[in-house]
């Protein structure tokens, strides 16, 4: 790739050779569809399948058989299996000031279809939640959804302390890893998660068009999807077991083996060495920001959260920002209220939207640094 790609939280556009090369090899060895026929290739089909739910439960050190793992097509579908299976008229959905449109969106459409209510735990420009709000919020609730990194902010969110407040008031815990998996340990599992989303093209480094849900085995989903699941078609209803009841439809199998060989990878690499530079690039880009008269840094330190550096100019237009770093120094990043418009009504962007730039796997200390030299002239201008 050509320039300096800083949009790792919007996806891993830079991947591990492995991943492009294990959906190559699966479209020209295999092709078959897993659990739609016996032959040769559809039982290769199934057996790499069955491999990357078992690797995903192992990356994420979550419990039970690799039969609770459901695949869809990215995070976004299944968050809205999550609170669609789990939500129904009278129940109450707790979020945070700080969850991505794949949370607001259907917990807005949940509210005026089924009359769900919805409260959320209020928020700071810093990244700080109110607890004491959240403690009040949650008692009566049905489900708290809590994502591990903010997508704008970058800062770890407190999911320990959301998800005890949650179970001791006999909530269902969903937490949608989306910016933190790869990146930072989700602690999904040390939670007691109830339901744990996932995206598999951000920092689990595999391709667009595949994610999924992890569901705990004494809750019973109720699917989003109607359609074929390769057996049990004698019936209307869809499959009462796990993952079947999930998965309507063709998996996308070549996202499946391509998220295969990115685990891997991510198991096979030095992940605290990896975590070391992301950090250290981070803050090199965070303190060299700061230091430019007219720039706001809007993400906190926070060396626990991901690679997330987001920030305006003071009389200048983000989109122009952007675009400038992009036609003048080639650095790739994003302008925008990034989907997440309730943090950046904290912050004070909804209007305009800030310049987010991301630190990823391949980003190199001279990425940085051209960063941070086109951004001078921009400021300085």
């Amino acid at each position: 790739m050509r320039g300096v790609y800083l949009d790792w939280a919007a996806t891993s556009a830079i991947r591990p050779p492995e991943v492009p090369e294990a959906m190559a090899a699966y479209m020209r060895d295999c092709g078959g569809i897993p659990g739609r026929s016996a032959h040769t290739v559809a039982s290769d089909a199934s057996r790499i399948t069955e491999e990357c739910r078992a690797a995903v439960l192992q990356f994420f050190g979550l419990p039970g058989g690799p039969e609770r793992l459901a695949f869809t097509l990215n995070g976004t579908t299944a968050l809205n299996t999550a609170l669609w299976g789990l939500l129904g008229p009278g129940d109450v959905l707790v979020t945070t000031a700080f969850d991505h449109a794949a949370v607001s969106r259907p917990a807005a459409a949940l509210a005026a279809a089924r009359g769900v209510e919805v409260r959320t735990v209020p928020g700071a420009p810093d990244g700080a939640l109110d607890m004491a709000a959240a403690a009040r919020l949650l008692d009566g609730a049905t489900v708290l959804t809590v994502n591990s990194a903010s997508n704008v902010l970058g800062h770890r969110l407190p999911l320990m302390e959301l998800s005890a407040l949650a179970r001791e008031a006999g909530a269902r815990v969903v937490v949608d890893t989306a910016q933190a998996a790869g990146r930072i340990d989700t602690a999904v599992a040390d939670a007691k998660a109830d339901i744990v989303t996932f995206t598999g093209h951000k920092g689990l480094l595999g391709p667009q068009g595949i994610g999924g849900l992890w569901v705990r085995g004494d809750i019973d989903l109720d699917p989003m999807v109607y359609g074929g699941t390769g057996g049990g078609c004698h019936s209307s209803a869809m499959p009462l077991t796990m993952p079947h009841r999930l998965e309507a439809g063709t998996v996308n199998a070549p996202g499946v083996a391509g998220l295969l060989a990115a685990l891997r990878y991510l198991q096979g690499s030095d992940g605290t060495a990896r975590r070391t530079r992301e950090v250290e690039l981070k803050q090199m880009l965070r303190d060299g920001l700061l230091q430019m008269p007219g720039v706001r840094v809007l993400s906190p330190a926070d060396p626990e959260g991901v690679g997330i550096v987001t920030f305006d100019v003071l009389g200048r237009d983000p989109v122009e920002v952007a675009d400038r770093l992009d036609r003048e120094w080639g650095v790739m990043c994003r302008a925008g209220i990034h989907c997440a418009p309730e943090t950046h009504r904290l912050l004070g962007t909804l209007e305009r939207g800030a310049v987010r730039c991301s630190i990823g796997w391949a980003t190199r200390r001279e990425d940085v640094e051209t960063a941070l030299g086109s951004m001078e002239r921009i400021a300085g201008a």
